[in-house]
């Protein structure tokens, strides 16, 4: 660890383990759903299905972005590196790309329903803060 790097407050490794346990749960999704494994992908309907599997491929890619941006940043995070700052404003850049995918431009909202709009706010909320935290940590020389 660098020397210059200040005393981590107890809030900092409170939000650092639960931005990895929220980001790994993300990850599994995406995992679950790449791979189609059957026991995760049996909790959604023939439509919902169809919709994830005609994803175009640049909407994979910036699912992709957001959640691995997402994980690394928060294993960053964790490891008190400012990197972290610079993976989760990659994974904000894949998440407005696959929020228009899903909002703009295809039927996401309504093959998926209303829990699908008020689950992604709630993504952006927690992305937007985790990005914001670390540059504040980094400002504050807690991560280096």
């Amino acid at each position: 660890m660098n020397s210059s790097a200040l005393k981590a407050p107890i809030h900092f490794w409170i939000v650092a383990v639960l931005a990895v346990l929220w980001n790994a749960i993300g990850a599994y999704d995406y995992i679950a759903t790449q791979y189609r494994i059957e026991s995760y992908m049996s909790q959604f309907t023939a439509e919902q299905l169809e919709y994830f599997y005609s994803f175009p491929t640049w909407m994979d890619a910036a699912w992709a972005v957001g959640i691995w941006g997402s994980v690394l940043g928060s294993l960053l995070l964790l490891f008190r590196k400012a990197w972290a700052t610079w993976f989760f404003a990659a994974a904000i850049l894949g998440l407005a790309v696959s929020s228009i995918y899903n909002f703009v431009l295809s039927d996401g909202l309504a093959v998926m329903g209303e829990g699908a709009g008020i689950f992604t706010a709630i993504i952006w909320v927690i992305a937007l803060f985790l990005l914001f935290y670390s540059r504040a940590m980094a400002a504050r020389k807690v991560i280096t």
